[in-house]
């Protein structure tokens, strides 16, 4: 990994110095509190990291604790907060020895210091920065690694770094001007003067209550704040954020707060501690090199064509300190606009809100000459206020218009769009900014483009394996939404079915196949189609679960699957509910309280072979919403699985049950993608027709079939039917018979009365269906009982149940016929 370095190394390169100069600079003001964040920046500029951080030693000497860190987030690295000091994580062994330590991907693969280690090969360099007393942590994406060059700019920022910060002033010392200090328990906080001032507050008004203080802000900016004063949302290290302030007169002023977090000991409250500055001023002191690091980095997390956008805007608005930008992608002929902001149609001109679409507008090329012709030489231009532009463009920027070529390779991805409101005076770091940012979206959209492409294909290849419409259910209303993950490619393997069974029973399932694979698609399409033929074969929902667990258990493979399987009676508006390692089912009563229910769960699929799977009952009101989801729209790797069912009962609390579409939008819609969704919402209305039904187990004896027949005499002139009796008597004759000749066990005999049908069927122990006869001689003593009942009936057929079949035969019943009645 080393490089050789040649005669010339010795003296020292012009990157070199240039570091050396601008270290000097940041280090010159010690009482800065961006120093640190800038001396990290200068690794990414002058040692190509693409991730530095600071560590140093926490309160108790055994670990060390995250300071600072700059660049892409640490999570695409595995970085974690804190490190033992006795562990084999190179900022540890660093600190200990007194030496740099330099690991490149095979010598990661070792140390094996994350529980989730990312895809991407990387260089991981870990320098002290004084014996004992801290590290300095870099991670390089280049493919040779660091090298000689890089690797002294990171010896030079180590050197930059060992200069105390400002040191934390102890609960009872005087603040510095622009420093604070708040007591998380009590919500009390000292001040310096100058935050005082920045407030617009008198020193002996203040009445030392940081509510006070929040009242003056902005209160758009009150969760982001909040987010930083509460100590359940701050970890080690150092936040940030830009917030506004109220002012008596003019618009808010934007301040920058600091601020971090110290553990509190025996009889001493945990405080935070920081600064509070004038933003405006400290925007000057980050460099266009910073500023472009920060977009590097940021497009280097994103992922969709939206992602990209909205970086672009992030990174450009505020410091150009612009009206509006538009991001578009370059269609043809067409632009086809990916962000705008601000969002509002009527904050742009006439002609893009005449195209305007759904969410945003296309806007065409050809009615804006300019534009085009800009595209075509592929260059940044630039009009000052009042330029001869057409309308379509001047009313962007009437004080002022930047237009980005975004090229990627040999061809233009987009433009991008920046417009002034009042005359903008464009300075050379600002066309500097423009030009670099340019070349950074326009890769980066390109690979979203693919990225979405892919992603869209995936989806596409997910869906087929679902079902493609829902069936219309007797008394209830079903909807269902899949969402791919936005974060790989792979095929998931979360689904969901709905299975209309016989006596108007439904089947809800929804599963999820662990880990996101061809393997685990494929076994998802196995175990979706294994559960449908186990209830369809008419099982109860405990052993089609167990039927799945033991298919499971036989197939070669080392994957597992959930499953929630709830079973509706859709006329008694009760159900049985079994789960194998689901999560349950979240109800929503009619009027709007909700229940997580809880529902005794077994084993996920395809881990014991012999286990029993409970089933717990619910009981359903006319109104009742029932949602089944997977856990990608409850759980994120940052949250808890308990509070997002939780938060999603509160949703469905909330919301209109007679929308179940705009329900389930919504929910995907604040979903966070980081894993597959599958969400099936189910509303029981109960049904207004509810059909006449009755049994009779056939006892094997000399006169079974005349019982069968008075049975069905007394049960259908009860119901006052008369019409087509004896076609109905002499099929009960046939198919009664037929079972207790030809199968052994139990024969039951089951009559419907419906929307005028009457429906027979008898049920017996044998999977064996009656064969119909292709021809009879009048000599044969059998096998005329099947013609029988297809020339008396209006359709006959068998189905396949629990332990048998069952042979049925229906009747059209004259109009006016007696029948069930609405409830």
């Amino acid at each position: 990994m080393a490089n050789v370095v040649g005669d010339g190394a010795a003296e020292r390169s012009t990157r070199t110095l240039r570091a050396e100069s601008a270290l000097r600079t940041i280090a010159a003001d010690q009482e800065s509190p961006e120093r640190v964040r800038r001396v990290l920046e200068q690794a990414l500029v002058f040692a190509g990291a693409a991730f530095a951080a600071l560590y140093t030693p926490g309160a108790d000497d055994e670990a060390l604790c995250l300071v600072e860190s700059v660049g892409v987030p640490r999570n695409l690295y595995g970085v974690r907060d804190s490190y033992p000091l006795g562990s084999r994580f190179p900022a540890a062994e660093a600190v200990r020895t007194g030496r740099p330590v330099w690991l490149g991907p095979k010598e990661l693969a070792e140390h094996a210091h994350s529980r989730r280690v990312p895809a991407r090969d990387f260089f991981l360099a870990a320098l002290p920065v004084r014996e004992g007393s801290g590290c300095l942590l870099a991670v390089s994406e280049r493919p040779d690694g660091f090298d000689h060059d890089d690797r002294t700019g990171l010896r030079l920022v180590a050197d930059a770094i060992a200069s105390p910060p400002p040191a934390v002033p102890a609960d009872g010392d005087d603040l510095p001007p622009g420093g604070f200090s708040l007591a998380m328990d009590s919500g009390r906080v000292r001040v310096g003067e100058h935050i005082l001032e920045l407030f617009g507050l008198d020193p002996d008004e203040f009445d030392g209550r940081v509510e006070s203080l929040l009242g003056l802000t902005v209160p758009e900016d009150l969760p982001s704040l909040m987010s930083v004063v509460e100590a359940d949302h701050m970890s080690i290290g150092e936040r940030e954020l830009e917030f506004r302030v109220l002012q008596p007169t003019g618009p808010p002023k934007w301040l920058r707060l600091r601020g971090r977090l110290l553990p509190g000991g025996e009889g001493t409250p945990a405080r935070l501690v920081g600064s509070v500055a004038d933003a405006s001023t400290l925007r000057s002191d980050l460099t266009d090199v910073a500023r472009v690091q920060r977009l590097a980095a940021a497009l280097a997390t994103a992922v969709t064509v939206r992602d990209v956008g909205k970086a672009v805007v992030a990174a450009l608005r505020r410091p150009l300190r612009a009206d509006r930008i538009a991001l578009a992608e370059l269609e043809s002929d067409r632009l086809v606009v990916t962000v705008l902001d601000p969002p509002e149609p009527e904050s742009w001109p006439e002609l893009w809100r005449a195209e305007w679409r759904s969410e945003w507008p296309d806007a065409p090329v050809r009615a804006m000459p300019t534009l085009a012709a800009a595209l075509r030489e592929g260059r940044a231009r630039i009009w000052p206020a009042g330029s001869p532009l057409e309308a379509a463009l001047a009313e962007v920027g009437p004080g002022g218009l930047a237009m980005l070529p975004l090229p990627a390779g040999n061809r233009m991805a987009g433009a991008c769009l920046i417009g002034w409101d009042t005359p903008h005076e464009f300075g050379t770091d600002e066309r500097a900014l423009l030009t670099a940012a340019a070349g950074l979206a326009g890769q980066a959209l390109m690979r979203a483009r693919a990225f979405d492409a892919e992603h869209e294909l995936v989806g596409m290849l997910q869906r087929q394996l679902l079902p493609r419409r829902l069936p219309r259910l007797p008394g209830a209303v079903a909807v269902a939404r899949y969402l791919p993950s936005t974060a790989g490619l792979e095929l998931g393997g979360d689904w969901y079915d709905v299975i209309p069974l016989p006596d108007n029973h439904v089947a809800l399932v929804i599963g999820d196949v662990q880990g996101h694979s061809a393997a685990a698609a494929t076994l998802m399409g196995q175990m979706r189609t294994a559960l449908r033929a186990y209830a369809v074969e008419g099982h109860p929902p405990d052993v089609v679960v167990s039927h799945a667990n033991r298919l499971l258990m036989d197939m070669e493979t080392d994957l597992f699957a959930t499953c929630c399987y709830v079973d509706i009676d859709m006329e008694e508006g009760s159900a049985w509910c079994v789960r194998a390692g689901h999560l349950p089912p979240v109800l929503r009563q009619p009027d709007g309280r909700t229940e997580i229910v809880e529902a005794e769960g077994g084993p996920p699929l395809g881990v014991v072979s012999r286990t029993d799977f409970p089933m717990s009952p619910l009981r359903l009101q006319p109104g009742t919403l029932i949602a089944l989801t997977t856990d990608g729209l409850v759980e994120t790797p940052d949250s808890d699985i308990d509070v997002g069912m939780r938060e999603l009962a509160a949703h469905l609390s909330d919301a209109d049950p007679e929308e179940l579409g705009g329900i389930a939008d919504t929910l995907l819609a604040r979903a966070p993608r980081s894993d597959d969704i599958a969400l099936l919402l189910v509303r029981y209305d109960g049904m207004a027709l509810r059909p006449l039904r009755e049994t009779w187990t056939v006892w094997r004896v000399p006169q079974a079939v005349g019982h069968a027949r008075r049975f069905t005499r007394r049960t259908v002139r009860s119901w006052g039917v008369t019409a087509a009796l004896d076609a109905v008597l002499l099929a009960v004759s046939e198919l009664v018979t037929n079972a207790l000749v030809h199968t052994e066990g139990q024969v039951r005999l089951d009559l419907t009365l419906v929307h005028n049908r009457l429906r027979l069927a008898v049920a017996d122990s044998s999977p064996r269906s009656p064969v119909k006869p292709t021809s009879i001689g009048w000599e044969a003593t059998g096998g005329r009982g099947i013609l029988l009942v297809e020339a008396v009936s209006d359709s006959w057929g068998t189905l396949p149940v629990s332990g048998g079949k069952q042979v049925w035969a229906e009747f059209a019943l004259e109009e006016g016929a007696t029948g069930p009645r609405s409830e």
